[in-house]
């Protein structure tokens, strides 16, 4: 275990440094979810949207967590890239653990999010937004469990493709769905009751409406039990299915 530790830590810092060296690439992911705020926050003013609280409590969350799921979604590039350069295969001769090259990637890619999720939650205060401290914290630890599973999925995905082309058709397949049918725009109660119930196959769902209770101090409630137990077992899923690919793959 402290093997596992002390290995991870070295990946994390290597692509934490990699990170830090292109602010492009630190700051250019949050210019979606910031003009979806910018532009789209307005329209939803005064309207009614079938939730308590106001309409920033209700389009933040689902923009923190469309920062998460297309964000993370992608991460699986990189890996593309590295496996073509010969990255990988030089990995693959050093005795650092399989599952911390997963681990350390996904954990640099983890604290990239939440720092853009903290200037997305700073940007909405600016236009309006009031929310617990408490709820906006949950939301934060509802990003990352999203961003842990989705990036490992990703690269677990990366690993059996052998090119971007063949990466960011998959990639598009799943998210855009996701993002339609997990109500991160508006409520899924304003939706027809076929669609609503479609809804409920999605991860996502469960977190944008555990999240939406966090922001206007709702705590106790079903959603937030089905939000994080949905949240924990598929970050649990994902890691595994992604630990296993990398050991199976040799990467």
């Amino acid at each position: 275990m402290k093997d596992l530790a002390s290995d991870t830590l070295l990946i994390f810092g290597r692509y934490a440094r990699q990170t830090l060296s292109s602010r492009f690439q630190m700051l250019f992911g949050i210019l979606m979810p910031l003009l979806y705020l910018l532009f789209f926050g307005p329209l939803l003013t005064d309207l009614p949207l079938g939730r308590s609280g106001s309409s920033w409590q209700v389009l933040v969350p689902g923009l923190l967590l469309q920062l998460g799921l297309f964000g993370a979604a992608f991460c699986g590039f990189g890996i593309i890239l590295e496996k073509n350069y010969g990255v990988v295969e030089r990995m693959r001769v050093t005795p650092v653990s399989r599952l911390a090259l997963l681990l350390g990637r996904v954990l640099r890619d983890t604290a990239l999010f939440l720092f853009q999720a903290v200037l997305l939650v700073l940007a909405a205060l600016v236009m309006g937004l009031r929310a617990p401290l408490a709820g906006v914290l949950i939301g934060f630890a509802f990003v990352a469990l999203l961003t842990v599973s989705l990036a490992s999925l990703s690269y677990a995905l990366a690993c059996k493709v052998r090119t971007p082309q063949e990466f960011g058709p998959v990639i598009n397949a799943v998210t855009m769905p996701s993002m339609l049918l997990s109500g991160l725009m508006l409520p899924m109660a304003l939706a027809p009751g076929w669609l609503d119930a479609l809804s409920h196959v999605m991860p996502v769902r469960y977190l944008v409406d555990a999240m939406r209770d966090a922001y206007v101090g709702q705590y106790a409630t079903a959603h937030m039990l089905y939000g994080s137990l949905a949240a924990v077992a598929f970050a649990a899923f994902a890691v595994t299915v992604g630990t296993r690919v990398f050991r199976g793959a040799g990467s």
